[in-house]
């Protein structure tokens, strides 16, 4: 299993972002796909995810602003991020449940 994000980057508050992470190794149609965070000195945190339906769900701090979404196709799930706020700054991880995690990307949120 390979979990590899990217996307991740310097952006002024308010602005947007799009992380993506590539899957492969096991059978991406079938399975759920999450997102996580990590700010600095915090535990990591749920984000987003999306069932292998395509039906999601976001934690409440970033519902409406945060989408996820998945390219079959392309073995891919996405995040896009709209409105960031300066608490958005995290290194983002890619999860398959329950154990896969990617190395992260980098989101920095900063005027």
């Amino acid at each position: 299993v390979q979990l590899v994000e990217s996307g991740g980057g310097l952006v002024q508050p308010g602005g947007s972002l799009r992380l993506s992470c590539v899957a492969s190794g096991f059978s991406f149609r079938t399975s759920a796909m999450y997102w996580y965070r990590q700010a600095p000195g915090k535990q990591r945190e749920w984000v987003a995810l999306i069932s292998s339906g395509g039906n999601t769900n976001a934690a409440d701090s970033v519902k409406g602003r945060f989408t996820i979404s998945r390219d079959k196709a392309k073995n891919t799930v996405h995040l896009q991020m709209n409105s960031l706020k300066l608490e958005a700054t995290a290194v983002y991880y890619c999860l398959r449940p329950t154990t896969y995690w990617g190395q992260g990307t980098r989101v920095t949120v900063s005027s």
